[in-house]
């Protein structure tokens, strides 16, 4: 399956979709489309030319290639694997801040977080997931959720783990360290506590502290992939991410979510998003974009 319509393609293939130093033609378009859909399952229609020539015209550029066309010959043969792998970093979008969307965040303080704690105490297992971390703000700002009302959170068995599908994202995410910019959405007490001033290249950064990052396993993982994981998730975070998909790959995702909570679970998604498909009958919505996996129709 393609984003774009193959009649289209097919009658139209040397339509400019987008243009500057080179031309994106329509055929163009549709092999990236279809490879991107094909990787990570995002979904591309004409309306992205645009974002797509802004964001790759300057790397063909630097690959000396003479346009879109020698591009795509590359990422789709054997020998243009790793180059393949570099289209999928400039072609996702990894927009995030600290506490975006503050309710959840509100939520997993108030209401999930003291059982599990208690649990935790008692010698118990817990388990946090955010399934798209971009560079690592997300799993952070859940750290410090966890630390602020469990401060020796990394003496018990309480772990967070973090996943994204692009490597150069989560080696930010891994390094800690934010602008002032990112920052302004942490409290002045928090980042007090939690954040120390350095110095990288001559600039002013917010290097993430160690007590934070020990909560923290970031890993590699595409959602359309295997899930490699040990027994389920108490909470899961994957928010503004499956806007990027067709209805039918959002459904698998919900589903495999599903499959990955146990009875009382939560599952946080973002503000445009909605479950559908067949699990919409194993959650209930519980507040905005809040859900709570009910383990209706005999699967738990």
């Amino acid at each position: 399956m393609s984003a774009l319509s193959l009649s289209d393609v097919r009658q139209n293939p040397d339509e400019i979709m987008a243009s500057g130093e080179y031309p994106l033609t329509r055929r163009d378009l549709s092999q990236i489309a279809s490879m991107i859909y094909a990787d990570a399952g995002i979904f591309l229609n004409d309306s992205k030319a645009s974002l797509v020539y802004s964001r790759l015209s300057k790397h063909i550029r630097q690959l000396g290639l003479s346009g879109f066309k020698d591009y795509c010959d590359l990422v789709g043969s054997p020998q243009g694997a790793a180059e393949r792998k570099e289209m999928l970093s400039f072609l996702t979008t990894n927009f995030t801040r600290f506490f975006r969307e503050n309710h959840h965040f509100d939520h997993l303080r108030d209401e999930v977080l003291p059982g599990l704690i208690q649990r935790a105490k008692s010698g118990g297992r817990v388990r946090i997931w955010s399934a798209a971390c971009s560079d690592g703000q997300e799993p952070y700002s859940i750290a410090l959720t966890v630390l602020s009302a469990l401060p020796n959170a990394a003496d018990y068995d309480l772990k967070i783990l973090a996943t994204d599908i692009d490597p150069k994202i989560l080696a930010l995410a891994r390094a800690g360290q934010y602008d002032d910019n990112a920052v302004e959405t942490v409290s002045q007490p928090l980042r007090k506590q939690w954040f120390t001033e350095v110095d990288v290249n001559g600039r002013r950064k917010w290097q993430v502290d160690d007590k934070l990052k020990r909560l923290i396993t970031f890993n590699e993982l595409n959602l359309l992939g295997n899930w490699p994981f040990k027994g389920p998730f108490d909470v899961i975070f994957c928010r503004n991410v499956v806007i990027y998909f067709d209805e039918p790959t959002q459904m698998k995702i919900w589903s495999r979510f599903s499959e990955n909570l146990p009875v009382g679970g939560h599952l946080y998604i973002g503000h445009s998003e909605r479950v559908s498909g067949e699990a919409k009958d194993v959650f209930d919505n519980i507040g905005i974009t809040t859900y709570r996996y009910t383990g209706r129709g005999g699967k738990r």
